[in-house]
């Protein structure tokens, strides 16, 4: 009897989790991650929302991060090997919108995994 309650009550939180992932949450996801890839083209604009002046406005494949502090890193790829790092402080008065230019194919049913080698891998020096 105990062995069916347990049973049930392990479908039952399956079944909540399973249907609590929508395709919209998934795909959401997964633009995330192709964005973090520099691999989704998107225009950021930083405006005075006082003044209703643009300040800043960034376009090309790029990575966003807000930090704990309430400022903004952007990241964007510029080479193939070359990126450049963006800082904004965000206040009562500025603020940003990101928008994505070019609409991106990804699946609602797979995700990726990327790992970075330089956090794996640790980099050690020849003495």
């Amino acid at each position: 009897m105990i062995k069916k309650l347990i049973l049930i009550s392990l479908i039952i939180v399956l079944s909540i989790f399973y249907y609590g992932c929508s395709d919209a949450m998934i795909a959401s996801q997964n633009v995330s991650s192709e964005a973090d890839q520099f691999k989704i083209f998107r225009r950021v604009v930083f405006y005075n929302g006082i003044t209703d002046q643009y300040i800043l406005c960034i376009e090309g494949y790029c990575s966003i991060e807000k930090k704990e502090n309430g400022n903004l890193e952007v990241m964007v790829k510029v080479g193939e090997k070359q990126y450049l790092k963006h800082f904004l402080g965000l206040s009562d008065n500025v603020t940003f919108f990101a928008e994505q230019i070019r609409p991106k194919e990804v699946s609602t049913k797979r995700y990726k995994v990327y790992f970075k080698p330089s956090v794996i891998i640790p980099d050690i020096e020849r003495i």
